[in-house]
């Protein structure tokens, strides 16, 4: 009998290696899907007329894409690093896209965020020149903000797919839209947290909406990954991403019953967010321990060379 076979790699060495990234990056992730998320309620609240969940939107946007950025940065090592991306724009990387995004959505987001801040301002400091016209343009920021957000949602998942991390890189067709669904249930809790019911009816919808989209391409994609789907169940990655399935659909079945009661909204609401960062780093992990194990490389590759034949080079 031929012994089964073992994965291994030339002395003990993982044929991929681990990205350097640490936890930094999966914050980052789910800060930056939070922003995008919040500008797409508040733009939605501000033409129709719901002024306080219109600020929690705004401020949401603003401090969720504040953590994001200090948490890229951070990675980066210094600020620099982030200015230095923009002297060049590469349509292939999906770092400098991302980079350019995050650089046209960032003082958009935080100027209808300012026009937040002067509008609790007494009226005699509000009308006085640069206050003014920050409370002027606080709409159309907003608005433009809104428009740029989609990108921010699902760039994130772009630039994890488009690695050699064997369980990053075979999620590529539906990781985006797990990241959207996702970005979009976390912003729409916060809304239902900090917004009274009588406001929430669309973001209600929303976060159902948004719940589904994230559970049903989260299936999908753990049965197109093939073997590289396991490290989605072991482990440290395993249990986010039971408990980001858990605290989703709980949250999603919270939004459908909450109707007038405050406290379950906002229960609701707290579900979505957690579920949401859960995701974020539960994928991480997953696509960590996937590097670190041979098996996850080979066999994909083995299995294409089944389906596909040798690669032929032509002279």
């Amino acid at each position: 009998m031929v012994p089964e076979a073992e994965f291994t790699s030339y002395y003990g060495r993982p044929i991929v290696k681990p990205s350097p990234w640490e936890a930094d990056i999966p914050a980052y992730l789910f800060a930056g899907g939070l922003a995008a998320g919040s500008s797409l309620i508040a733009a939605g609240a501000d033409v129709t007329g719901r002024p306080v969940l219109r600020r929690a939107g705004r401020l949401a946007a603003l401090g969720a894409l504040s953590i994001s950025m200090a948490a890229l940065v951070h990675d980066l090592g210094k600020p620099s690093r982030f200015t230095n991306m923009l002297r060049t724009a590469k349509p292939t990387s999906p770092m400098s896209v991302g980079t350019w995004i995050l650089s046209m959505y960032g003082p958009f987001a935080g100027l209808a965020a300012a026009a937040e801040v002067t509008s609790l301002l007494p009226e005699q400091v509000r009308s006085r020149g640069p206050l003014r016209l920050v409370g002027l343009l606080g709409r159309p920021a907003g608005l433009v903000a809104a428009v740029c957000a989609p990108p921010v949602a699902a760039y994130t998942a772009v630039l994890l797919s488009d690695t050699a991390t064997p369980s990053w890189h075979s999620a590529y067709k539906e990781l985006p839209f797990v990241f959207v669904g996702s970005a979009s249930a976390a912003a729409a809790g916060v809304g239902m947290i900090a917004a009274p019911t009588h406001e929430t009816g669309p973001v209600r919808r929303m976060a159902a909406a948004g719940a589904l989209l994230e559970l049903a391409m989260e299936q999908r994609m753990e049965r197109s990954m093939g073997v590289t789907a396991e490290p989605l169940h072991h482990g440290k990655a395993g249990r986010l991403m039971r408990a980001a399935k858990v605290l989703t659909a709980a949250g999603a079945a919270g939004t459908l019953v909450a109707g007038r009661s405050r406290a379950l909204a906002a229960a609701s609401g707290a579900a979505l967010v957690l579920g949401s960062a859960c995701t974020r780093f539960g994928v991480f992990e997953a696509g960590q321990e996937s590097a670190k194990d041979p098996k996850y490389t080979v066999v994909p590759q083995r299995e294409r060379l089944e389906r596909e034949g040798p690669v032929r080079y032509q002279p």
